[in-house]
């Protein structure tokens, strides 16, 4: 188990890779697993629904791929890769608590099959995502 960050205040699991949008990716045999950030389920408050494509959509990396309602707002979930949806986490629609109780395990979204594995290299490691919600954090 890698070492798990909690600056400022929020899990950051070392073993994963993250976006500027407050999306993980966890890469498990050529299959990316991804999810929203422990700080990002935070800022949304209480999650009421979770809305999440189909088996074998396909996405470009950025583009929307699901979103999820809280109550303070609607936001949009943006895929970290490019790549086809091979499973999605089915439980999550009438339980989407389980995304602000455990972002990183039973609140994952979806499965890729990625489609171009360099793209795992623009992605942000702990640290630096780390570095960029303390700036956010500060500037509020």
């Amino acid at each position: 188990m890698s070492m798990e960050t909690s600056e400022p205040g929020f899990k950051v699991p070392g073993d994963l890779l993250y976006t500027k949008e407050h999306e993980w990716i966890r890469v498990e045999d050529g299959v990316v697993v991804v999810g929203i950030t422990d700080y990002a389920q935070n800022q949304l408050g209480d999650i009421t629904y979770v809305e999440l494509p189909e088996d074998g959509d396909s996405f470009q990396k950025e583009k929307v791929f699901g979103s999820v309602d809280s109550l303070k707002t609607v936001a949009e979930l943006f895929s970290p890769v490019s790549g086809e949806v091979i499973e999605v986490n089915s439980e999550l629609p009438n339980n989407a608590e389980r995304v602000n109780e455990d972002p990183y395990n039973e609140g994952w979204m979806i499965k890729l099959e990625i489609s171009d594995e360099k793209e795992l290299e623009e992605l942000m490691p702990a640290a630096d995502y780390l570095k960029f919600i303390s700036k956010l954090s500060k500037k509020k």
